[in-house]
């Protein structure tokens, strides 16, 4: 009989699951411009896994006796000061930024989540530090700091990673923190509080699986502003570093030439446009997918 229960339950669970799971997908197909922004995140994807397979030239050749070539059926964009395809450069400058865009929020959605539930589960003075530390975080301008961490350890891709991730989560912290202040009241909380429950399993157990779907929308979100972070490093010269092809880089060399090779440096900027774009559409449509009240 018990193990009948047990048979009935994970059933119940499982169709459960499946329901959810389809609900969100159809309220996010729903979307046009998430299913829009869905396809070129894909696009962008593939481009950064398969570059090397389908990049026309090499990134790094240069032929000073190809300067500044119009598009052609050869150079499908033209060529920059260096005579290096446009296009290819661009192409492996979508590998950089998806990478910058995913680890270091990534990372910080992680610092986050922990440092938000603990404040908000256990409150007290643990609450106070971990909220003042986060509102000191806050208190400075995002790429200002990160251009001081830059700065002072030095301007690579490693360190991007460390200064992106220090500067976003103190916000994931306050919005998991305002979920854990109500989540904690619930009565299933108290029960497994009542059972003699340690605390960190009803983090591990009840908590942190109630928030995964606000930190899913935190995490599509916040790529797109990575991504800006470091194309603002970048062109500000303490980002990635030459001859790597990050579109910051590329539109900050190619500002240079903006009246007599317009492209060199209009193109890197379209394509942090249409990324960007493409990643708010697709955290849009997550949060209306996966917010009861935007449901409603």
């Amino acid at each position: 009989m018990t193990q009948f229960s047990e048979t009935t339950e994970d059933f119940a669970d499982t169709s459960e699951s499946d329901s959810f799971f389809r609900e969100t997908v159809r309220v996010f197909c729903r979307n046009r411009m998430a299913v829009i922004g869905l396809i070129l995140v894909g696009a962008l994807v593939f481009v950064a896994i398969f570059i090397p397979l389908i990049s026309p030239h090499d990134p790094y050749r240069v032929a000073l006796d190809e300067q500044f070539l119009p598009p052609s059926t050869t150079y499908w964009l033209g060529t920059d000061n260096f005579g290096r395809d446009l296009l290819t450069r661009i192409l492996y400058g979508a590998r950089i930024s998806l990478v910058v865009g995913i680890v270091p929020s990534f990372i910080s959605l992680v610092i986050g989540a922990v440092m938000g539930i603990i404040s908000g589960y256990f409150g007290g003075k643990t609450d106070v530090v971990i909220m003042r530390l986060a509102d000191t975080m806050l208190a400075f301008p995002s790429l200002l700091l990160a251009m001081v961490v830059m700065y002072t350890l030095g301007a690579n891709l490693f360190n991007i990673f460390i200064a992106l991730s220090l500067v976003g989560w103190a916000g994931v912290a306050m919005v998991v923190r305002s979920q854990t202040l109500a989540l904690k009241e619930k009565e299933y909380i108290e029960a497994a509080r009542a059972n003699g429950t340690s605390k960190v399993t009803i983090m591990v157990r009840h908590l942190f699986p109630n928030v995964i779907p606000t930190l899913i929308v935190l995490f599509s979100l916040s790529i797109p502003e990575a991504i800006m972070w470091e194309s603002s490093l970048s062109f500000l010269g303490v980002g990635v570093q030459p001859p790597e092809a990050s579109w910051g880089l590329l539109v900050a060399k190619g500002k240079e030439y903006l009246f007599s090779a317009p492209l060199v440096a209009i193109i890197p900027g379209v394509a942090i446009l249409v990324a960007v774009l493409a990643f708010n559409f697709v955290g849009d449509g997550l949060r209306d997918a996966l917010d009861p009240y935007m449901k409603d």
